[in-house]
């Protein structure tokens, strides 16, 4: 990498990997936070229009971005048995507990109900994805 690539943000190791917790995290809810926005800007241009009722869009649209951050990061790592078990161990975990969170926040309107869904599922990958895969690594060698 040159010097340029290494010095930007989310700060990234020679591989590309992200290498700390608190930059994927940061990345990745800023880019969910981009994607609340985002929606909320097209549902409310949409109700304006007389296409629904604001609120009811899908908030889980907000982890696009997301998403793609956690998927670059997948695809740093070289592929082995650490990049996948910590992957999907990751996925499981992120999108059982976004789905805990909106049945949870079920009476809300599909906007919010999601888009805290997607933030619980952001966190929890990344929570479970970054200690996760670098453990996994180490054992396996």
């Amino acid at each position: 990498m040159t010097e340029q690539q290494q010095s930007g943000f989310p700060r990234r190791d020679a591989e590309g990997r992200i290498r700390a917790l608190g930059d994927l995290l940061g990345v990745s809810l800023a880019g969910w936070v981009i994607g609340v926005v985002a929606l909320v800007l097209f549902d409310w241009a949409f109700a304006s229009f007389g296409a629904g009722e604001f609120g009811r869009a899908n908030g889980w649209l907000a982890v696009i971005l997301p998403a793609w951050l956690l998927w670059e990061d997948f695809r740093a790592w070289e592929f082995g048995a650490a990049r996948v078990v910590a992957g999907l161990l990751a996925a499981a975990v992120g999108v059982v507990t976004g789905l805990l969170v909106a049945g949870a926040a079920a009476g809300l309107p599909g906007l919010v109900s999601g888009a805290l869904a997607a933030a619980t599922f952001t966190v929890a990958y990344a929570v479970v994805w970054f200690p996760g895969v670098r453990w996994l690594a180490r054992r396996t060698g």
